[in-house]
């Protein structure tokens, strides 16, 4: 045999002991694919139960929220695409309604023209204020809703009207992040021009609903107050305190203290601002303020530094206090009236004033399209205050 031919012995073995190799690859390969195809399998199982349970949280937070059109995950055309549109009824009211009419209203319809509404959250120890407040509300053709937090509905049928009001009782619950977010949603409160959602220790023996709401449409106050007689108990900010030489005002002026108000102030509490116990909404002011009240809170805290955000404009403009139309406040506090629950409700108000800044400062930044009104404002008298300067110094150069 040739010099560097291998033989054939030598050939043999190696052939066989590479066949050999292979086939114990194939069978550790059919030991470990039953491994494989298990992994596969729970992968394909923990797949399908993560989507399931994240399926139906979905479906839980969409039913916890039906109204919360903007989260809808389809149109709300596509959930009435099985109704003719003519009969479509997207709004409703708190207007009572006989259990029969004439021939002749059946016929006419009733349409309903100048309503407005009166809200209050009310305990059975202010029965005899509120009475007072209601009777000179229903005679100017208000609608009246009382919000009942004590539970006690049984000791105000006594009243004359009472039968003519919507009363609405749950215990402990408040004015703005319980009643108001969850009964006045603006498809309920549509057909009322003005808002009113009050305190129930207000002072009206020199306030008349009618002559307000004059001077409001006159002035175009979208958001509005009556001022606070000068004597009134809790008065917080200066500006809701009565003039009595004005009608109206829209700012105060302050020059001594830590806050100062002038002319050039846009913010609240120095403009643009109502306090939160006896504001006044038009039907778009109160459409965009139901949709600031969070409704998780309680107490609302910090709500009022930001409904000027609401006034449909300028809110050095839209909003205001009548001084002509003014109120008593007597500072009664019913709601968690002892002491002890009142150091637990102001930790807590503490802590939500706390949250919804957090939230609000949140939203604007991650909102990067909204343009804060106050802000552009300000950059454009900033500017205009720089032009006016300018075309002085360059009247004066040119003379």
């Amino acid at each position: 045999m040739e010099h560097g031919m291998p033989s054939t012995k030598s050939i043999k073995p190696s052939f066989v002991k590479k066949r050999n190799t292979a086939q114990d690859v194939s069978k550790s390969w059919w030991r470990i694919k039953p491994f494989l195809a298990l992994i596969c399998v729970a992968l394909v199982i923990f797949w399908y139960k993560t989507t399931h349970i994240q399926f139906e949280k979905t479906e839980l937070e969409e039913a916890d929220y039906p109204l919360d059109m903007a989260k809808e995950s389809e149109p709300v055309n596509e959930k009435l695409k099985g109704l003719p549109r003519g009969i479509i009824e997207p709004r409703s009211d708190f207007e009572l309604k006989p259990l029969w009419s004439s021939s002749s209203l059946r016929t006419k319809g009733l349409k309903m023209t100048n309503r407005n509404l009166l809200a209050i959250p009310v305990g059975i120890k202010q029965k005899a204020n509120v009475d007072t407040i209601v009777k000179k509300f229903l005679s100017a053709n208000f609608t009246v809703v009382l919000f009942h937090y004590d539970g006690n509905m049984d000791q105000w049928w006594d009243l004359e009207w009472s039968s003519k009001a919507i009363h609405i009782v749950a215990q402990e619950q408040t004015k703005w992040l319980w009643f108001a977010k969850r009964f006045l949603h603006p498809d309920i409160v549509s057909i009322y021009d003005y808002i009113f959602i009050w305190d129930e220790d207000l002072g009206v023996e020199n306030f008349t609903p009618a002559r307000y709401l004059e001077i409001v449409k006159s002035e175009g106050l979208e958001i509005s107050q009556p001022a606070l007689d000068s004597n009134s108990s809790g008065i917080h900010h200066k500006i809701t305190v009565r003039s009595s030489t004005a009608i109206f005002h829209r700012r105060v002026y302050i020059n001594r203290g830590h806050r100062r108000c002038s002319d050039a102030s846009q913010d609240p509490p120095c403009t643009g601002f109502v306090e939160g116990m006896a504001p006044v909404f038009s039907r778009a002011a109160w459409f965009c303020t139901w949709n600031l009240i969070q409704n998780d809170l309680v107490h609302g805290w910090g709500m009022d530094m930001k409904l000027g955000y609401c006034a449909q404009g300028d809110k050095t403009k839209n909003v205001g206090i009548v001084d002509s139309e003014y109120i008593f406040h007597q500072g009664i506090q019913t709601l968690g009236e002892s002491g002890h629950s009142e150091k637990k409700i102001r930790r807590q108000s503490t802590w939500e004033l706390q949250t919804f800044e957090e939230r609000w400062n949140k939203a604007v930044e991650e909102d990067k399209n909204w343009i804060d009104p106050s802000s552009s404002k300000r950059k454009s008298n900033g500017s205009n205050s720089r032009l006016r300067r300018g075309k002085r110094i360059q009247e004066t150069t040119t003379a």
